[in-house]
């Protein structure tokens, strides 16, 4: 089934076709190693419309088991001595071209594929759920958002990002 993504025009910002959303899980999906509340009926919800990866250095290695059933591509298995480069790479290799992608994350391990979805007209939001988001993380990203559910509402109800995004 050819998924027909998200399509949001936001005037002043310019017009977005989310094809796939690529998120961190430790302390973006989760928290202290649990999924939170509302996320897998959100992911779900949006599987419909999106390809959606997972790339974690899963902390609390728990992600596996907390994802368990959920249609996403899990990789968790991350060289140690690079995890933001990694991020970086997995994103521009995933076979959509970035414009068409929503990146999440929290970490200063996330900073790299934040900016490469930003820069090259994807969506890219730094959030947090409790566990903090680095600056990096944050000044590399389109939009702050304070929880996970409010992130991925971003995506179900478009109006709430033009709100966000929109010059005009």
């Amino acid at each position: 089934m050819v998924k027909t993504g998200i399509r949001i025009d936001i005037p002043g910002f310019g017009s977005l076709h989310i094809r796939a959303l690529c998120t961190d899980y430790t302390g973006t999906l989760s928290y202290r190693g649990e999924l939170i509340r509302g996320v897998k009926k959100r992911l779900l919800e949006l599987s419909e419309k999106l390809d959606i990866h997972v790339v974690t250095s899963d902390t609390r290695k728990t992600a596996r088991a907390q994802l368990q059933g959920l249609p996403l591509a899990l990789q968790d298995d991350i060289p140690s001595n690079r995890h933001d480069e990694y991020k970086q790479d997995y994103v521009e290799n995933i076979g959509i071209d970035l414009n068409q992608v929503a990146v999440f994350g929290n970490g200063k391990n996330d900073r790299l594929w934040l900016r490469a979805v930003r820069e090259a007209g994807g969506l890219a939001i730094a959030l947090d759920v409790g566990e903090g988001c680095a600056m990096d993380a944050m000044t590399n990203a389109n939009v702050f958002v304070s929880g996970i559910g409010k992130a991925l509402d971003l995506l179900l109800d478009e109006k709430r990002l033009v709100a966000t995004l929109r010059t005009r």
